[in-house]
């Protein structure tokens, strides 16, 4: 009863930020994003009469939600059998990445296939949003949509297009390496004492059907558009919270300083960023050459992650025990 999974970090190109449902992770509004093939997760589990308490190789309050949700999954399979959990990531946690949505996408597909639970695509996006709300936009394939629903029957994630569609890559810039001191979590909890909270959902869907044209036409300049802002836009909603919430870094600014003076040179170049200093570049992959040697020129960046449009979740015969 051993299986292992392989899952994509994904970026928001439309936050998910707020929720309706805190148990459930319903979102205050759908969200798209893209899947990244160089950013994963990699999660074996192991259900087995000979472990008597669920071994997990992460910090206690990793192991906390992860105990919570393998809790969930016996409990749809009807056993009690502990488990053994390894997990590695190929990216830095807890940066800005979506380590949860990758880690917690890996774990329910490893975790079901382990059981032997014939789980859909829809009902595992479902099951893995209830522990990490972008985990499900990591189990489709491509470019995927998070319909917000109004319960948990009505609230997943699919496929818009696969990663063949358009190639758009990703440069994961680290500017910090260390863990952000504020939760994406928490940082949901805190948004409700900005004023400008009500403000950032007026027009919303109008932004999603905005954003899902874009995509259709392959219109990068305003597909480029949309995104910047609405980082932006849910940094800003953080930064007027109580207490405010402050992810960007020094070098954060150097990187987005960057991208706009590469447009301003007619290079197409945008930025994104999720809850956390890391900056995502985005880029068609026909300008690779003219913006990944500035990026690498930066003193700021510690670190890049260069990404192709990546798959969705799935599971691979190579286990890490």
């Amino acid at each position: 009863m051993k299986q292992t999974a392989v899952a994509c970090s994904n970026i928001a190109f439309i936050k998910f930020f707020g929720k309706k449902d805190e148990m459930l992770r319903i979102p205050m509004n759908s969200s798209i994003s893209m899947n990244l093939k160089n950013a994963t997760s990699t999660t074996t589990v192991e259900f087995s009469e000979e472990v008597h308490t669920d071994s997990i190789n992460m910090t206690d309050r990793e192991k906390e939600r992860i105990v919570t949700h393998l809790d969930r999954i016996r409990k749809i399979a009807k056993i009690s059998l502990k488990a053994k959990v390894v997990t590695e990531n190929n990216f830095p946690k807890g940066s800005g990445i979506a380590s949860s949505a990758s880690g917690f996408a890996a774990l329910t597909v490893a975790a079901t296939k382990a059981l032997d639970l014939n789980l859909s695509e829809k009902e595992l996006g479902m099951l893995s949003r209830v522990a990490s709300g972008s985990a499900c936009r990591s189990i489709p394939t491509g470019f995927v949509k998070w319909e917000k629903g109004t319960k948990n029957d009505d609230s997943y994630a699919f496929s818009l297009y696969p990663p063949s569609y358009w190639n758009l890559k990703d440069a994961v810039v680290i500017v910090d390496r260390n863990q952000k001191p504020i939760s994406t979590s928490k940082a949901h909890g805190l948004s409700c004492t900005s004023p400008f909270l009500s403000k950032r959902f007026e027009g919303m869907d109008e932004k999603i059907k905005e954003c899902e044209g874009a995509l259709a036409k392959k219109d990068f300049e305003r597909l480029g558009e949309l995104i910047e802002s609405e980082a932006l836009n849910m940094h800003a909603v953080m930064m007027t919270a109580h207490p405010s919430i402050f992810y960007f870094r020094p070098g954060s600014i150097s990187v987005m300083e960057t991208v706009w003076k590469l447009r301003k040179e007619g290079i197409q170049a945008y930025f994104t960023l999720d809850a956390g200093p890391t900056v995502h570049v985005i880029y068609e992959g026909k300008e690779e050459d003219r913006i990944l040697p500035v990026l690498k020129k930066l003193e700021s960046a510690k670190e890049i992650i260069v990404s192709e449009v990546g798959e969705g979740a799935k599971i691979i015969s190579d286990h890490l025990f």
